[in-house]
C-alpha cells in the first residue's frame, strides 16, 4: 500500500513551475490529483503530465480545497496572498518566493542541511534563495568537520533567476547585437547579452542588494547560528541558465584542500569536478540540467593560513529552486509529515 497525495502548483505556466511539475513526473512523487494554477491570462493553457494534458486553472480560494500539498512558485505578494488561504484549507505550503523565509515561526530548508528544520513546519516551509541552496549544499560539509568563520561570496548569476522572460529576453538582445541593432531592456533593467551588471535588487543604506542580504540571512538561518560572517557581491551574467559562485572561506584552523575534496567528493547533493593539468573546473552549461551542485578549483588561499577557495556551479532553475522544493515535499512524506489524500495499490 502507497500513500498519494493532492498537489497543486502555483505559477505553473513559469520557468519553476514548469520545472517542478517535470521533477514530480521523473522522481515518480505520489501524486494522485494535481492542479496547475495561475493567472487568468493562463487559462486555457495545457500542460503534460504523465501523458495527459491538464488544464491551468485561475488561482482563487477554491483551488485550494482538497489539496495536501501546495508548491508555490508565483512571487512573494502572490504567496503572502494564498499561502495562508490553502493552509486554512488543509493544506502544507512549499514556498519558493521571499515571502516567509526570514520568518522565525517558517522553517528555512534545504535537505542536505538542515532536514530536521522541516519537522517544525506551521504549514508553511521555505524554499531558500537559489544562491544561498547552492553555496549551502557545497559549504554545509565543510563547516560540518571545521567550523566556518567568514564567508566571501561573488556570485555570476543567469538570467533564469529572472525568470522565462528574462532568458528569452537575452536570446533576443544577442541576435540584435548580431544583426547589428540595439539591444532592448524590458525586463530587466539594462541588456545583459554581451554585459553584465551588478544584481539589480533592491540597495540597503549600506550599498547591499537585496540578493547579497538574502545569501548572509537565509545562510545563517539555515545553518543555525548568526556567528558567522558573511558577504556576498551578486552580479548578472549573459549566461542562459545555471549561476556560478566564487567562494572564499575562513576556517576556525588550517582546511587543506585535499581534505576538502575527499569530504565534498563524498557529500550529498555535490558532485566534485576537477582537471587540474586541463585546466577544466565547473562551467554553467555543465550544471545546466543537472540535479547536483558542482564545485572544483579548491584551493588554498594564499592570503589566509586558514583560508580555501572553492568554484561551484548550479542550475538556479533546478536545485535552485524547483528541485530543492520537491526534496523537502519527499522529506515531509518520507517523515509520515504530510497528511495523505488517500491510499492506493502500487502496482
Amino acid at each position: 500500500m502507497t500513500k498519494s497525495y493532492r498537489v497543486a502548483i502555483l505559477g505553473a505556466t513559469g520557468a519553476v513551475g514548469t520545472e517542478l511539475l517535470e521533477l514530480l513526473e521523473q522522481r515518480n512523487f505520489p501524486v494522485s490529483d494535481l492542479k496547475l494554477l495561475a493567472s487568468e491570462r493562463s487559462v486555457g493553457r495545457t500542460l503534460q503530465f504523465k501523458g495527459e494534458n491538464l488544464p491551468i486553472e485561475s488561482v482563487s480560494d477554491r483551488a485550494f480545497e482538497n489539496v495536501d500539498l501546495v508548491l508555490a512558485s508565483a512571487g512573494g505578494s502572490t504567496s503572502k496572498t494564498w499561502a495562508a488561504i490553502a493552509v486554512e484549507k488543509g493544506a502544507v505550503v512549499i514556498d519558493n518566493s521571499s515571502a516567509f523565509r526570514m520568518n522565525p515561526e517558517v522553517p528555512l530548508v534545504v535537505p542536505e542541511v538542515n532536514p530536521q528544520a522541516a519537522a517544525n513546519h506551521q504549514g508553511i516551509i521555505a524554499n531558500p534563495n537559489c544562491t544561498t541552496i547552492l553555496m549551502a549544499v557545497a559549504v554545509w560539509p565543510l563547516h560540518q568537520v571545521k567550523s566556518v568563520q567568514r564567508i566571501v561570496a561573488a556570485t555570476y548569476q543567469s538570467a533564469s533567476g529572472a525568470g522565462a522572460k528574462a532568458m528569452a529576453e537575452v536570446k533576443n538582445q544577442a541576435n540584435a547585437i548580431l544583426q547589428g541593432h540595439s539591444p532592448v531592456a524590458e525586463v530587466l533593467p539594462y541588456p545583459l547579452a554581451f554585459n553584465l551588471f551588478p544584481h539589480n535588487s533592491p540597495l540597503n543604506d549600506f550599498g547591499y542588494c537585496e540578493e547579497e542580504m538574502k545569501m548572509v540571512n537565509e545562510t545563517r538561518k539555515i545553518f543555525g547560528t548568526q556567528e558567522i560572517r558573511i558577504t556576498a557581491t551578486c552580479v548578472r551574467v549573459p549566461v542562459l541558465r545555471a549561476h556560478s559562485e566564487a567562494i572564499n572561506l575562513e576556517f576556525e584552523e588550517p582546511f587543506s584542500p585535499d581534505e576538502a575534496r575527499d569530504i565534498l567528493s563524498r557529500s550529498p547533493g555535490v558532485k566534485l569536478l576537477e582537471d587540474w593539468e586541463s585546466n577544466y573546473f565547473p562551467m554553467p552549461i555543465e550544471a545546466t540540467g543537472k540535479d547536483e551542485v558542482l564545485v572544483g578549483r579548491i584551493r588554498q588561499d594564499i592570503s589566509h593560513p586558514h583560508g580555501l577557495e572553492l568554484w561551484l556551479c548550479g542550475d538556479q532553475i533546478r536545485k535552485g529552486a524547483a528541485l530543492n522544493a520537491v526534496q523537502i515535499a519527499e522529506l515531509l512524506v518520507e517523515k509520515n509529515l504530510l497528511k495523505p489524500a488517500q491510499v492506493y495499490v502500487s502496482r
